[in-house]
């Protein structure tokens, strides 16, 4: 195939195409005596191969590093890419079912339920630790009052409790779905007042682009599999 049969049948541009093999994507090309690139099926392959980890959430720098790998035939170096991925995606849904114990905490209005015996506040750093997130994104949640975290006495740090945990998961999970500061205010709102309807349907439609993008990964998976075991 030329680059535009090629570029044609993935639905590219030709300069899309050298851009590809530029970047590692695809196996370097044989040259006509005149100069024009030639592609095979194993082309088109590796150019579905991109396409379908792309679709699936993997960035740039991600896709570049399996796709050179296997071109190395470095499987284990791919392989260990895809495994962070797949890792990302039980990182989201451990979050989705966390904010939905802090979505029942809200809900209720008190936190007569909560254990506090054994829970020490935790600084600035500790409540970012654990909601994945950077302090940075804790202080300016504050600045937009989605936050309201106590201050020790002594030393001015902040110190969040188990209430205020609970706000930053629900504030994560919310970011992640796109929702707007007002919107993520009115819904901690509704919380506080016993009403869960609109974090809840947040949460099922994070549910079901988590369940999506697995899909995604499986199928570009396949796919990669397929074009590294398959003969040159």
């Amino acid at each position: 195939m030329r680059t535009i049969d090629l570029a044609r049948t993935v639905e590219l541009s030709t300069q899309q195409v050298r851009n590809y093999e530029a970047m590692g994507l695809l196996p370097v090309a044989e040259r006509e005596a005149s100069g024009y690139r030639l592609y095979s099926q194993r082309h088109l392959d590796a150019l579905r191969t991109v396409r379908a980890m792309m679709a699936a959430g993997y960035d740039r720098h991600q896709v570049q590093a399996v796709m050179r790998a296997a071109h190395d035939g470095d499987l284990d170096a791919a392989l260990a890419v895809v495994d962070g991925r797949h890792a990302e995606l039980d990182r989201q849904r451990r979050q989705v079912e966390l904010t939905l114990d802090a979505i029942r905490t809200l809900e209720a209005g008190d936190t007569r339920h909560v254990d506090t015996r054994r829970f020490r506040a935790l600084r600035i750093g500790e409540a970012a630790k654990a909601a994945s997130v950077q302090p940075s994104a804790l202080r300016f949640w504050e600045g937009e009052g989605l936050l309201q975290p106590d201050r020790d006495e002594g030393s001015g740090y902040r110190l969040y409790d188990q209430r205020q945990l609970h706000r930053l998961q629900v504030v994560v999970l919310l970011r992640g779905a796109n929702y707007s500061f007002d919107a993520i205010r009115s819904v901690l709102d509704e919380l506080s007042e016993g009403k869960p309807g609109t974090s809840l349907r947040a949460v099922e439609r994070r549910r079901g682009e988590i369940a999506a993008s697995s899909l995604a990964c499986a199928r570009a998976s396949g796919a990669l599999l397929d074009y590294v075991l398959e003969t040159p």
